[in-house]
């Protein structure tokens, strides 16, 4: 746990003993703790339960409060749910009776330094090699691009490659409600929002945080994730000159996406019509890139789509320009896939040939 202040080591060495080998592990992604009697640790994105626990509730009940009290934070009954960055760069978050009914429950997503490029991505079978290619054209013209995925599904690590692909010269605005994107770029402002105090004030949201960044001369605004009324924020950057930026939201599927966007934008201001509000959309989102994590643990890009319009059914015109072929199960339990043109050309084809990027018509092809 290097890195950390001395006051989080003790509060981990005198509370959290029993956990304290697997947060030391590096092969160790995340642990759950479900209850004293129970821990699960994540390796390889496979879960597996492993041989310790803690004495009882209050053991696990007083290792909790210690941790929040070492990041400045707190959890009691008045307030039973706790979500903290630590010291590391790990992620806590933890939920009390009677809120959870198995006992004190837990989940550490542990941080990792390990820096990865796009040759790695493609090297891990992440995505293919026009795919990525494909990816630092988007970033290249400035395109607004929404990262979409489920929980644990690699959202923040893709984001963060993204932004190293960045042309130089830009001044680049991250917003996050815990700072986890790991931005390699020469001109970044990191900004992060703050937990109002007991009554409930001096609380700074990502919504604050926007209009704030509207204001500091951001050529690119990037929101670590997507979760509430800032929605309309975002858009509204996206279609005021602010090209390429980018955030994440979870859903399933481009067109979830979209919808889910939308959605948290309906939050940000009752008065726009829904017809206002749905141009803003597809005016303002121009890529979306899905990213999973499947069954036997891996996690990848299952498509990239272009977000076009309105159909005259009322729904959005996502049309995929790569996505995941067929996957069929190996030998030794993974899957076998490939991330493959679909044949559709994107309606910006015409700027990839006036900027003479290489990347001929030709990779756009259905694969026989």
């Amino acid at each position: 746990m290097s890195g950390t202040s001395s006051v989080f080591k003790d509060a981990i060495r005198n509370n959290l003993g029993p956990i304290l080998p697997y947060l030391e592990d590096k092969t160790v992604s995340e642990i759950l703790i479900n209850g004293h009697s129970e821990v699960f640790v994540e390796r390889k994105g496979k879960l597996e339960r492993v041989p310790v626990s803690f004495a009882d509730e209050d053991a696990l009940r007083a290792a909790v409060n210690s941790i929040a009290q070492s990041v400045g934070r707190r959890i009691n009954d008045e307030t039973p749910r706790l979500d903290a960055r630590l010291p590391d760069g790990s992620r806590i978050a933890a939920v009390i009776p009677p809120c959870s009914r198995k006992g004190t429950t837990v989940s550490i997503r542990k941080f990792t330094n390990n820096k990865i490029s796009f040759t790695d991505y493609v090297k891990f079978g992440a995505i293919s090699e026009d795919g990525a290619r494909f990816l630092d054209i988007c970033m290249f013209l400035g395109k607004n691009l929404i990262v979409s995925g489920g929980t644990g599904s690699g959202k923040t690590t893709l984001l963060s490659l993204l932004c190293t692909r960045i042309p130089k010269g830009q001044r680049i605005i991250v917003i996050e409600d815990s700072s986890e994107l790991q931005v390699d770029y020469d001109h970044v402002v990191m900004f992060e929002t703050r937990q109002g105090n007991e009554q409930g004030k001096g609380e700074v949201t990502i919504k604050d945080l926007l209009k704030s960044s509207l204001r500091l001369r951001p050529d690119r605004i990037i929101v670590g994730e997507v979760r509430s009324s800032e929605a309309l924020e975002l858009l509204n950057a996206m279609n005021t000159g602010h090209k390429g930026c980018m955030g994440t939201v979870h859903a399933n599927s481009p067109e979830d996406a979209i919808v889910r966007l939308e959605a948290l934008a309906q939050g940000g201001d009752s008065q726009i019509s829904e017809k206002a509000l749905r141009s803003q959309v597809v005016s303002a989102v121009e890529v979306i890139v899905q990213v999973s994590r499947y069954s036997d643990g891996s996690r990848r890009i299952g498509a990239i789509s272009e977000v076009l319009g309105i159909l005259p059914d009322g729904s959005y015109d996502v049309r995929p320009i790569f996505q995941m072929s067929r996957m069929a199960r190996r030998p030794d339990g993974t899957l076998d896939g490939k991330l493959e043109p679909t044949g559709y050309i994107p309606s910006f084809m015409e700027e990839i040939v006036d900027n003479k990027l290489p990347f001929p018509l030709t990779k756009f092809n259905k694969a026989a």
